[in-house]
This record gives C-alpha cells, sequence and structure tokens, in this order.
C-alpha cells in the first residue's frame, strides 16, 4: 500500500546538518536550459511569448514514467486517459517509455505532451525538457509521500545501513532518488559511503533491484516503498523472504507534467482533467492503494529537498548529466 505523508523535518535536518550553511542556499535560477526563462522565479519553464509557439495538438501524448512492465500499466491508465480525452476533447495515447532519459528526451523534442515523471528525473524533465509539475497522487487529506526503504533477504546478517560494507548492493539508476540519489546523500551519517565501502551495481529499476534481492544476485538494495508495495500486491515476491533494514522519513512521489509550451487554454482543461478524476472504482485506484486524487503542487515547494539531495551529491541538469543515467 502506498504510505501517504508529508516530508518529514528529520529528512530535512539531515540535510542540513550533512552539508551545512552552502546547501541551503539555493542557485537554481541558472539551472534551466539556455532555451528556457523563468521571468516569475517558480524554476520552471515560461511559457513562450510569441502566440504562434505555442501548441495546441490534436492528439496528446501522455507517459507513466518507465516500469518493469509498460503493457499492464497502459490497461491500469485506461480508464485515466479516457477521462482526459472526455475533458480536453482530444484524443490521448500512452507512450511506453524504457527509461527516464528516452521520457525526458521525448519531451525536450516535443513528442511528448503529458508525463509522470520518477522523483529524481523530475528536475532533469524541468530543467532539460522544459516540464511543469502540477499535481501528484495524494489521499484525500491531501496528504502524499513514499519512503526509501531498504531491504534484504529474511535470513542475512545485515541488520543496519553499516553492514552494507562489502556487501552487494543495488541501485537502481542515477537519477532515480530513492534508488540512488538520497542513498548517496544520507548512507554516509549511517556508517557507509556509496562506491568506497561497496560497489553500487546499477539494476535498471525498483523492480529489478527488489527481485534481485529475493534471489539472492544482491544482498541488499534501496527501493521506493511505493513500488515494492505494489509488487506484493501482484504476487511478485514474497514479503516473508526479505526484511527491511532502514526506512527513511517520507519523499514526494512521481510528478505530473505538461509540455511548457502548451496554449494555455489546454494547459486548463489538462489540470481540469487531474484534478477531477475520480480514482474509486477504477483500475489505478486498485493499482494505487490509499491515494483517492490528484492534488496540486509546484515543483519549487514539493521539490525542494529533492533538489537538495541533489545538489548534495554534485548534481547538474544538463544534457550529460541526463546522457549519464
Amino acid at each position: 500500500m502506498l504510505r501517504t505523508s508529508t516530508i518529514g523535518p528529520a529528512l530535512l535536518t539531515a540535510i542540513a546538518l550533512m552539508a551545512g550553511p552552502a546547501f541551503a542556499q539555493e542557485a537554481e535560477t541558472d539551472a534551466l536550459d539556455a532555451q528556457y526563462t523563468d521571468a516569475d522565479g517558480d524554476l520552471v519553464a515560461d511559457a513562450p511569448e510569441d502566440e504562434s509557439a505555442l501548441r495546441n495538438p490534436d492528439t496528446l501524448i501522455f507517459a507513466y514514467t518507465p516500469v518493469e512492465d509498460p503493457a499492464i500499466y497502459e490497461d491500469i491508465w485506461t480508464p485515466f486517459i479516457e477521462h482526459l480525452e472526455d475533458v480536453t476533447g482530444k484524443d490521448v495515447q500512452f507512450f511506453a517509455v524504457q527509461s527516464n532519459s528516452a521520457q525526458v528526451e521525448a519531451m525536450r523534442s516535443g513528442r511528448l505532451h503529458i508525463a509522470g515523471f520518477s522523483t529524481g528525473p523530475t528536475p532533469f524533465a524541468v530543467n532539460l525538457a522544459g516540464a511543469v509539475p502540477f499535481a501528484i497522487m495524494g489521499a484525500e487529506d491531501g496528504q502524499f509521500g513514499y519512503k526509501l526503504q531498504v531491504y534484504t533477504q529474511a535470513d542475512s546478517d545485515i541488520q543496519e545501513v553499516a553492514d552494507l560494507a562489502g556487501k552487494r548492493v543495488a541501485h537502481t539508476s542515477p537519477t532515480s532518488n530513492s534508488g540512488n540519489q538520497a542513498p548517496r546523500a544520507l548512507f554516509p551519517d549511517l556508517g557507509v559511503v556509496p562506491d568506497e565501502d561497496y560497489e553500487v551495481s546499477y539494476s535498471g529499476s525498483h523492480d529489478q533491484s527488489m527481485l534481485g534481492v529475493v534471489a539472492g544476485d544482491y544482498d541488499a538494495a534501496p527501493v521506493a516503498s511505493e513500488v515494492v508495495d505494489r509488487m506484493a500486491e501482484r504476487g511478485l515476491y514474497d514479503p516473508e523472504e526479505v526484511r527491511i533494514v532502514w526506512e527513511s522519513d517520507p519523499f514526494p512521489t512521481t510528478s505530473y507534467a505538461y509540455a511548457h509550451d502548451l496554449a494555455p487554454e489546454l494547459k486548463d482543461s489538462i489540470e481540469e482533467a487531474f484534478f477531477s478524476f475520480d480514482f474509486e472504482g477504477t483500475a489505478l485506484g486498485e493499482e494505487f492503494a490509499g491515494v483517492s486524487k490528484f492534488i496540486p503542487i509546484t515543483y519549487k515547494d514539493q521539490w525542494k529537498v529533492i533538489r537538495q539531495i541533489q545538489k548534495a551529491n554534485g548534481v547538474e541538469y544538463t544534457p550529460q548529466g541526463l546522457a549519464a543515467e
């Protein structure tokens, strides 16, 4: 089940202590790619001033963050896509992406109009592709979030994060928040430094990391709680075979964003579709247990802690940084 919560103060305190005073000073106004502007200081790309540069396509392309089985998620998203078509009056196509970098590049090139970006890749989408996050899945009371959890086998001798030293540990991908960036920022204070005390093996996804732990290919893995909870609900692994070594305070989940250069009236209708969608009784509501609606967010506010973690890791929102993913 998706665990919904606000970002805890303990995580912010830990990050601030780790990085020092410079950590809190966000020099972010110049993070956007040179092709974009941010006159209002909200850290996302402004809409083009030239009305002829605004886009209002007949068919909207929607993509959800890369998952192990895109075909399953295309079916899960069908009720929402039909609702999006009804509200916008547009045809909507589901686009299955194979990687975070491919998803960001698709929006950057104009081939993707609306997308759900994973937590860590969201800043790349904002700064390189002109994505404008506006919504997140949440509970009825407006809370949202997921945790970074470290899993190992049930009979493993790993009892705390420091015990990862010398072990086979899977991270997901370089830009992933809970699968890589947050562990690199938080684990040193817990007694182990990734790539120094243990060699990082990139599995490619949270699904692969978890299945690798279950199979014994990895001794442990940091993963996103919402992903492994859904895997357990689908019977993809037996929870009795693994155990949690450590978990963080909550982070924001997948951001839902549209391209910055869509026509204003189209953006309005897209937001209306998201915020009026009823999860109850749909495949989407069944898949994301604990979620009842999309709630409004801003990249500047809700992604601050993620930007801080990535800054501590020296992440740069450049094509080269994205290519490294």
